[in-house]
């Protein structure tokens, strides 16, 4: 199979991409892997075929517009909002992105593309093309469900039909913001209307696109009225030490004297969400730590955090640091919520906090405490020194969240993920290369 993968966004959008792309590979698939081109000598590194998309949404998220918009992602309605308070930004950005995943497309000319939900023009692309299209979402956003309300909406009462209905709202804004880009590419790449009824949900009229979750059943269960078009593989995770430029990364000698010289310390670390002030988020985590009286290994991320001019001796910064090497060596870690970091704390066997700014981060705060793995989510618009020194003490000293932890990672290393998805990508085109082409209307 020639398989083309697609993603964009920061490290956390990325990684587990690569991960699977290395396995496809290693099963003897052929690859291209389409994603900004600050990651490519990262791709490269793995014998991967690079194919550059637009990075302009890492652009805007480190500008100061970014980092307001951020900030109002904590509701689907704040969402929409922020989104709408950069619109003049997002237009010309989503016009090349679509540009580019076609470009990628007629230069790989693949059988079957996996895709990240941002990457919402690939199922029309794919239908123009003839080829499978699998949507590969890291976490429960694309496939309606009456057992749980879509996250981010309100949770009420209401039943299972109120809970559908919030996934299909959803779906309708998706496909309502998406509706003009994809005309307008269809204008110029698809005249004879081959992915006229495709959405970003469908391939075409009454077919839904595969969907294939690179998370864990054991950390989040899959809904008991999912259709059979939807998997869950399991996390896929990359263990290969390297940066995200490629270089094989190496423990500073000072990082190694740290670890060695006391306790196992507090991960804490916000990644690539820096919130609209890094500096005093930073000064509030040092207060909070010397409150709790542990020990920290503070990771500045992409602009979450920031250099302190003077450190105690109880805390180590560092610039980055693969969570695979990291976490095994922590007591717990404390973390924006983002779907790769929560699934490498779990896999590490850490007791976690979540202290969630938006989006997705929310649902994997409730599903780490629903599951007993760590205390409730401590949201960032809460965060005080005092609350999060309240949290740090209870997440060390509270012996069944590490209980539960190992638990929940014994059960991940189980299901090895990408394994399992390599096997349902493959029988998905197996099954798909059996069907007759579908017969167009004149």
């Amino acid at each position: 199979m020639r398989i083309l993968l697609a993603t964009i966004g920061t490290r956390g959008d990325v990684q587990p991409y690569l991960a699977l792309a290395v396995g496809l590979a290693s099963a003897g698939h052929a690859v291209a892997f389409a994603t900004c081109e600050r990651y490519s000598p990262w791709i490269r590194r793995f014998g991967l075929t690079p194919l550059p998309l637009d990075d302009s949404l890492l652009t805007l998220l480190e500008s100061p517009a970014g980092r307001l918009l951020i900030g109002q992602l904590d509701s689907v309605w704040g969402g929409i909002t922020a989104a709408a308070s950069v619109l003049r930004d997002v237009r010309p950005m989503n016009e090349r992105l679509v540009a580019d995943a076609w470009a990628a497309s007629e230069a790989w000319q693949p059988d079957v593309i996996v895709y990240h939900p941002k990457l919402f023009c690939m199922p029309a692309i794919a239908a123009r093309r003839g080829v499978q299209a699998v949507l590969a979402p890291l976490v429960p956003m694309q496939v309606a469900t009456g057992d749980v309300p879509f996250w981010g909406m309100p949770r009420v009462p209401l039943g299972r039909a109120y809970n559908r209905a919030t996934w299909q709202i959803v779906e309708a804004l998706t496909q309502l913001g998406t509706r003009g880009y994809l005309r307008r590419w269809r204008q110029q790449h698809d005249r004879d209307g081959r992915s006229r009824e495709s959405s970003p949900s469908r391939v075409r009229r009454g077919v839904p696109v595969s969907v294939l979750h690179g998370y864990s059943g054991a950390v989040s269960p899959r809904p008991s009225d999912w259709p059979a078009h939807a998997h869950v593989s399991g996390y896929w995770f990359l263990d290969d030490a390297v940066g995200s430029d490629g270089s094989a990364w190496q423990p500073t000698p000072a990082l190694q004297q740290f670890l060695e010289r006391g306790p196992a310390p507090v991960y804490i670390g916000f990644g690539s969400m820096a919130g609209a002030n890094p500096t005093a988020t930073t000064q509030l985590i040092l207060r909070a730590v010397a409150r709790a009286g542990v020990r920290a290994v503070l990771a500045r991320g992409w602009g979450g955090l920031v250099q302190h001019d003077t450190l105690p001796a109880a805390v180590f910064v560092v610039d980055e640091a693969p969570h695979a090497w990291l976490f095994p060596r922590m007591a717990a870690v404390v973390h924006h919520g983002g779907a790769g970091t929560t699934a490498a704390g779990v896999r590490a066997g850490c007791p976690t906090l979540i202290c969630p700014f938006g989006l997705d981060q929310p649902f994997w705060g409730h599903r780490i405490a629903a599951l007993g793995a760590g205390p409730a989510p401590l949201p960032q618009k809460r965060l005080t020194a005092e609350s999060l020194a309240d949290s740090l003490t209870t997440l060390v000293t509270h012996t069944p969240y590490r209980t539960i932890a190992r638990r929940l990672a014994s059960a991940i290393g189980d299901e090895e993920g990408v394994a399992t998805a390599v096997r349902i990508i493959e029988a998905l085109h197996m099954a798909a290369s059996r069907e007759p082409a579908p017969v167009r209307s004149a």
